[in-house]
């Protein structure tokens, strides 16, 4: 994904109409329910990079781009045509020239592009001139067309007003920071897998290779410019993985140590307990009730050269631990139990639309259910870390309160509770996204 807002060149890359057919697509698509990173694994690999721009863009201007669609199109002769429509309108969208990752297309590209995509589909074909028609009066009035949606918080926000409202409530001094930052997109961050390479000496590496990054944290680096994982230095020996600098506090406040017996709950899809096993050589179940989201622990951990006889993987509901559990007490529990992941907005641009009011008691619920069921099988003395990616305090500290109210037995420690995301202002190294902590010691 490009980091800075350019003007992108496609002679080596497929045609802007492909992949704008693809972004409407994939627009539908999180319309209809399904999530992007769903959505792009099915894409055709030659249109996946440029889809993944192009979609996380639009999930970004998608409230803006529905209410001027709205005003342009009153009767829409079709789904994919009015996600073609909005596609094309978030890049016609003037960009922030301080939010990197924006890409950015002459206005006439856009809109000829987005025409012959009209054209190369069958059904679609017949409107190309309706869709025409309604891109070029966007830009004959646009300051009109964006006057008249400029208060409805979809637009201004490109969040839905439930959400908005919620943080507005929960964070009445810093709710419209919150929003902002969500439409930043992450740098990409690694942490250093220090039992196969030092961070000195993968930033040695590729520093030769012309890439820049950061030291971030005790064993982070942040690149300046994203770029493909599997073209970086290291990625084929495990020299690191891919997570949020917010993310690497998790596994260091277990305080893991050689021998000890841990258990990784809701593991999936293993960063932090492969963090956990660079720490130390430890006796560890990882659980995970997604069969398929299991074997992506299996494979990084593979790849990281982290399996070992004592490490075990196991298909099973953490919440239901007389399913799985042999009885004998763990040192160490860490619970990044389910939630509405409102903290990772910036590198899911799709959770806003996806999540519905709802949601977050629900996932309340079953946060407490699978908190209790754990709290089982932590050996006296032991730890227990509540985590979870979500900024609603619903799934945080209210959360962590009522754990304490319902396990009198349970002590909390020193732990950074709530991470609001770090986005605008701070440079790449200094920014992370939004998580809750809470550690609890079993007292017996």
């Amino acid at each position: 994904m490009p980091h800075a807002a350019t003007t992108v060149s496609f002679s080596a890359q497929p045609p802007l109409s492909a992949l704008l057919l693809a972004a409407a697509d994939a627009i539908l698509a999180v319309q209809q329910g399904r999530s992007l990173t769903d959505v792009l694994a099915r894409t055709d690999a030659a249109l996946r990079p440029g889809t993944q721009a192009l979609g996380f863009h639009a999930m970004r201007q998608l409230g803006w781009a529905d209410e001027i669609a709205g005003l342009l199109l009153k009767k829409s002769p079709g789904a994919r045509l009015s996600a073609l429509l909005r596609a094309a309108l978030t890049l016609l969208k003037p960009v922030v020239e301080s939010l990197p990752g924006m890409p950015s297309y002459a206005p006439h590209t856009v809109v000829n592009q987005a025409v012959q995509a009209a054209a190369d589909e069958r059904k679609l074909a017949p409107y190309k001139g309706l869709l025409n028609a309604c891109l070029r009066r966007f830009l004959r009035e646009q300051e009109a067309l964006d006057r008249a949606v400029a208060d409805l918080p979809r637009a201004r926000w490109n969040h839905q007003p439930w959400w908005i409202d919620r943080l507005r409530a929960d964070y009445p001094e810093q709710w419209t920071e919150l929003l902002e930052a969500a439409n930043v997109p992450a740098p990409l961050a690694l942490r250093v897998n220090r039992r196969r390479a030092t961070r000195e000496q993968v930033l040695e590496a590729f520093q030769a290779e012309g890439i820049a990054a950061d030291p971030a944290g005790d064993v982070g680096l942040v690149l300046a410019v994203p770029r493909p994982v599997t073209q970086l230095p290291g990625f084929a020996q495990g020299w690191w993985s891919v997570q949020d600098t917010g993310a690497q506090r998790a596994a260091p406040l277990l305080a893991p140590r050689d021998g000890m017996r841990v258990l990784d709950a809701c593991a999936a899809p293993g960063g932090k307990t492969a963090h956990l096993l660079e720490l130390a050589d430890l006796d560890l179940l990882a659980l995970d009730v997604d069969a398929a989201r299991l074997e992506r622990v299996a494979q990084n951990l593979d790849r990281l050269q982290l399996r070992t006889p004592r490490v075990a993987l196991r298909q099973a509901d953490a919440a239901d631990p007389d399913a799985w559990w042999d009885g004998r007490p763990f040192d160490a529990v860490l619970a990044d139990v389910p939630c509405t992941a409102s903290g990772i907005v910036r590198r899911h641009p799709d959770i806003r639309w996806l999540r519905r009011a709802e949601d977050v008691a629900r996932t309340a619920r079953l946060q407490a259910d699978i908190s209790d069921a754990l709290w089982r099988t932590v050996a006296p003395g032991g730890l227990l870390l509540y985590v979870t990616c979500s900024i609603f305090p619903a799934e945080g500290e209210a959360q962590a309160l009522a754990f304490q109210a319902r396990h009198p037995d349970a002590r909390r420690l020193p732990a950074p509770g709530q991470l609001l995301p770090v986005a605008i202002g701070a440079t790449p190294a200094a920014q992370h996204d939004g998580f809750f902590y809470a550690l609890f010691a079993k007292q017996g």
